[in-house]
C-alpha cells in the first residue's frame, strides 16, 4: 500500500504506465527534489475496440497492449529505471472513502498502534466488499493504496493527531483494491523487460485529486471527472477531502459503439465521423445525417450523468467547478456536453459548471518535456503525483 509523502531522493530515472480502459501508455521520467519532473520519454497505444465488451477478451487485450509500450520503451536503451510505478484506471480497481468511528467512555490516546488495527478492519471489510464485484468472480482483490483523508478528534479535524487524548475519533479513509490476477499479469509482463524490486501501484483518482488540488490551491471544492473508454468516474471533493466516488459504464468508446450501430457502419468508419463532425468538416448531407445520431447518444450520457451527480450529492450541494481529464481530442466534446446538462446545474450547484481540462496547458508550470516527445496529460499527471506524494 502506498504512504505518502514528499519525495526525497536525489535525481532518478523512474518509470510509470497507464492502464486505462482505452488505451496504456508509458513514461520514463526524472524524479526530482525541485517537485517538477522530467518526462524524458513517451509512448501511449490504444487498446483494441471490439463491438462488444467482454472482460475476458478486453482484459487479454489490454496485456497485449501493455507488453507492447513495455517492449518498445525497453528497445529505446534509456536506462534502467530505479523505480516503476502503475497507475491503474477504471475499471482496473475499484476505490472508495471510507469513515471510521471509535467511541470510548473514557479518554483514550490516540496512537498509530490503534490508527493501523482500525483502518486493517476496515480495508479487510472493504475486500471481502469487492472480492468479483467488477468480473462476477471470486477472484481475490488486494489493496493497492490507502489514503488518510482527515482525523477529527472529539469532533475536531486534527492535522497531527497522534498521541493526542480523546474520547471521540472519526478518521476518513480512501482505499483502492484491484484484483489479484490483474496485479500479478501486470508484474509479470513488465518484469520481462525491467526488474524493479517492486511495482507500486496507485489509482488515477488519487493521482488527478492530489494534483488538482495543488494546483489549484483556491478551489477547496470540486469534482473530478475522468472520461474513460468504458468508464466515466466523477470523485466529489469538499474541504480538500475526497468524499465520494461513482461510476457509470459509459465512457467515450459508447459514442463510437453508439455511431457504428445506429448508422451500421464499422468502429473505424464511426470515429472518422465523430472526428469530422467535432471539428466542423462535415458536408450539410453528412451532418444531417449523423447529428441526430450524436444528440441521441449525447442524450443518453448525460441522463447517466444526471443521475450519477443525484446519487452522489445525497441532499448536499455539488461544487460547480470540475476538472476533467479525458484524451485531448475529445475535451472539447465533453467539455460542451457537460455544460449543457441543464438539470443539475440548477438544482444541485450553487452556479453553472466550470469545467477545466487538465490537460497539459494546465500542468505546463510542474512537468517538464524533454525536446519533442509526446506531451501526455495523464502520464503528466502522474509523473507529478510520484514526483511529489510518493517517497
Amino acid at each position: 500500500m502506498s504512504i505518502f509523502g514528499g519525495a526525497k531522493n536525489k535525481e532518478e530515472l523512474a518509470l510509470v504506465f497507464d492502464i486505462g480502459s482505452s488505451s496504456v501508455g508509458g513514461a520514463l521520467f526524472l524524479m526530482k527534489k525541485t517537485g517538477i519532473p522530467e518526462i524524458i520519454y513517451s509512448i501511449r497505444e490504444p487498446i483494441t475496440l471490439d463491438n462488444n465488451l467482454n472482460f475476458e477478451r478486453f482484459f487479454s487485450l489490454t496485456q497485449k497492449t501493455l507488453e507492447v509500450i513495455t517492449n518498445k520503451i525497453c528497445m529505446m536503451g534509456l536506462g534502467a529505471p530505479k523505480k516503476v510505478f502503475c497507475v491503474l484506471s477504471s475499471p482496473w480497481y475499484v476505490s472508495q472513502t471510507r469513515t471510521i468511528v471509535f467511541k470510548k467512555n473514557t479518554p483514550f490516546i490516540f496512537n498509530s498502534k490503534l490508527a493501523d488495527s482500525l483502518i486493517e478492519k476496515e480495508v479487510k471489510l472493504f475486500e471481502e466488499e469487492n472480492s468479483g464485484k467488477e468480473t462476477n468472480t471470486n477472484n481475490k482483490v488486494l489493496p493497492i493504496e490507502l489514503k488518510n483523508m482527515q482525523t477529527m478528534l472529539n469532533g475536531y479535524r486534527v492535522t497531527k493527531p497522534l498521541n493526542q487524548k480523546a474520547r471521540e475519533l472519526e478518521m476518513t479513509v480512501f482505499i483502492s483494491v484491484s484484483e489479484e490476477e490483474v496485479l500479478e499479469k501486470i508484474k509479470e509482463i513488465i518484469g520481462r523487460h525491467f526488474y524493479p524490486q517492486n511495482i507500486r501501484f496507485s489509482s488515477f483518482a488519487i493521482a488527478s485529486f492530489a494534483v488538482a488540488r495543488d494546483l489549484f490551491i483556491e478551489q477547496d471544492d470540486f469534482l473530478l471527472m475522468d472520461v474513460g473508454g468504458e468508464v466515466t468516474d466523477i470523485s466529489m471533493i469538499k474541504k480538500d477531502v475526497l468524499r465520494s466516488s461513482i461510476s457509470f459504464s459509459l465512457g467515450s468508446n459508447f459514442l463510437i459503439r453508439g455511431v457504428a450501430s445506429l448508422l451500421d457502419c464499422s468502429l473505424s468508419e464511426a470515429v472518422s465521423y465523430i472526428s469530422l463532425y467535432k471539428d466542423g468538416h462535415m458536408s450539410d448531407s453528412a451532418l444531417s445525417k449523423i447529428e441526430p445520431v450524436i444528440n441521441k447518444l449525447k442524450k443518453e450520457w448525460l441522463a447517466r450523468f444526471q443521475e450519477s451527480l443525484v446519487d452522489l450529492s445525497n441532499d448536499i450541494s455539488i461544487p460547480s467547478t470540475i476538472f476533467l481529464t479525458i484524451d485531448q481530442d475529445l475535451a472539447g466534446f465533453f467539455t460542451e456536453t457537460i455544460k449543457s446538462e441543464q438539470f443539475n446545474q440548477y438544482t444541485l450547484t450553487e452556479s453553472k459548471f466550470k469545467v477545466v481540462f487538465l490537460g497539459v496547458e494546465a500542468l505546463s508550470d510542474t512537468v517538464l518535456f524533454k525536446n519533442n516527445i509526446i506531451r501526455d496529460s495523464f502520464l503528466a499527471v502522474e509523473a507529478i503525483y510520484i514526483n511529489r506524494f510518493i517517497r
